[in-house]
């Protein structure tokens, strides 16, 4: 009987064991199967290794030319809040002179990381103005770890480029790409020095082109992108699929003083044209229209009776300028320049900042419901131009205005050439309040001239009843139109 239990009891054990490694098998089956779906297909694989093998060959083409800028500039202090506190007897019987070091005027080195990039083999490097801003010494460091003294060529406060020089021969160059090509979505890589870690490589896309009104510089074209860019990048490269040089990484937005996703860079077209002038002349030339403009708005369209949906409009002519030779008038709006569609004032400035001054364009307005074609022969924009103004428009009631006297003008500078009457106040229950300036000339009120009081009263009783009135404003020097909805 003992017998028998033990031998149904080896039977069971051994038919567990033979349950158990099948069952095992059978797993073990059945993960390799699930593993073997998980797997990566062949195609996926090729793909992600060519965009590997390509974004690390660009690199490889990019770094060398990269370089790594760092200057040094004495800031002086004139004037310290505390100097009485410092050389007062008490606290100097218990300090002694160790408040000296606080004490002002005194001057301290300032020093400043930044990036460069190679564009001519005999040592030119572009980069931007506030890198090499006021610097007494640059040193520029190279990619083999070589490192230089840099020489400014020139700087451009209003586009934030500046060129530098360094005595080296045969250096790895960047090829310029067309800026212009880019579009929101294309590929791009940005090479830098962030924080000091040199040639930090990082990748993204073109999130926005044109972008303006940003408030970095005068000239604003600028490239968003989300590619990581840190203090230290600036004057670094943007580079696209091509590995050529498509921006000038600049500035970034953000609220921490780090990468935020979203940064800028100077379109490389722009950049060229700025390089090129200060490597010639020692200076940017520009072109100059002699006209003021300001945007196109729904209520102005209103009331030039404009069909047009983009342009910019032109509020003044400046006297002999080579936009009055051409016949060019105030009211024009301008939608085409030399072939090339007008959208905002930021985009025709550059437009004509980039042409040469010499040179003829083909300039399309709209003037009275039909388009007109102009030829315009491009002047030099001058080295001190007086300031355009712009701003929203007032309502007329609760104003107060008061004729042009010699006195006046006398007070404010204004010129002979200016008639119309002066803004002496503003009641804060009108609509005008905050919006139009004592100081401003009304020019014009619905298109109608106004020399004096009389005139003004005259229009204001004509334009009773109307919801929206135009004027014409004479303000810090250049005209501008303002619409007024009551």
């Amino acid at each position: 009987m003992r017998s028998r239990t033990k031998l149904n009891i080896f039977l069971f054990i051994l038919i567990g064991l033979v349950i158990g490694l099948t069952m095992s098998s059978s797993f073990g089956i059945q993960e390799k199967t699930a593993a073997e779906q998980k797997a990566v297909s062949t195609e996926s694989a090729d793909f992600l290794n060519k965009l590997n093998v390509a974004l690390s060959e660009i690199s490889d083409m990019v770094e060398p030319a990269v370089v790594n800028i760092s200057t040094e500039k004495t800031v002086r202090i004139n004037n310290n809040p505390f100097d009485g506190f410092f050389n007062d007897p008490f606290f100097r019987r218990f300090f002694g002179n160790r408040g000296k070091a606080f004490r002002g005027p005194h001057e301290y080195k300032s020093r400043a990381l930044g990036s460069g990039v190679i564009i001519s083999d005999d040592g030119y490097i572009l980069t931007n103005n506030h890198v090499v801003k006021d610097a007494d010494k640059i040193k520029v460091l190279l990619f083999d770890k070589r490192e230089f003294d840099g020489k400014v060529i020139g700087t451009d406060p209003k586009t934030d480029v500046a060129v530098i020089r360094i005595k080296a021969r045969n250096l790895p160059v960047l090829k310029l790409g067309n800026s212009d090509k880019l579009k929101a979505g294309s590929l791009v890589i940005a090479v830098g020095n962030p924080y000091g870690l040199s040639h930090t490589v990082t990748m993204g896309i073109v999130s926005a082109v044109g972008r303006a009104n940003v408030g970095i510089a005068d000239y604003e074209d600028f490239i968003q992108t989300d590619a990581a860019i840190n203090p230290g990048n600036s004057g670094g490269a943007m580079v696209n699929t091509r590995g050529e040089l498509v921006g000038i990484n600049t500035a970034i937005f953000s609220t921490t003083g780090g990468y935020q996703g979203i940064g800028f860079a100077i379109p490389s077209n722009m950049a060229k044209n700025v390089m090129e002038s200060l490597i010639r002349h020692g200076k940017v030339v520009r072109g100059w229209l002699g006209v003021t403009i300001q945007d196109l708005t729904p209520e102005l369209a209103k009331h030039f009776d404009i069909k047009a949906k983009k342009g910019v409009l032109v509020s003044d002519v400046v006297e002999k300028s080579p936009a009055e030779k051409a016949g060019m008038k105030r009211g024009d709006l301008i939608v085409a320049y030399d072939g090339k569609k007008v959208k905002n004032t930021f985009g025709f400035r550059n437009m004509v900042a980039e042409t040469p001054p010499g040179n003829s364009v083909d300039i399309s307005v709209m003037r009275d419901g039909k388009e007109t074609v102009l030829n315009v022969k491009i002047g030099e924009l001058p080295e001190k131009l007086m300031s355009s103004a712009s701003g929203e428009g007032p309502a007329l009631k609760g104003i107060t205005v008061r004729d042009l006297t010699p006195d006046i003008r006398e007070r404010l500078g204004i010129s002979e050439k200016v008639n119309g009457v002066v803004v002496s106040g503003v009641a804060p229950d009108s609509d005008a309040y905050g919006k139009l300036m004592s100081g401003d000339i009304i020019r014009e009120i619905n298109r109608k001239t106004i020399n004096n009081i009389g005139d003004y009263r005259k229009s204001l009783t004509e334009s009773s009843g109307q919801k929206d009135i135009l004027l014409l404003v004479y303000r810090k020097g250049a005209y501008i139109y303002l619409t007024i909805s009551r």
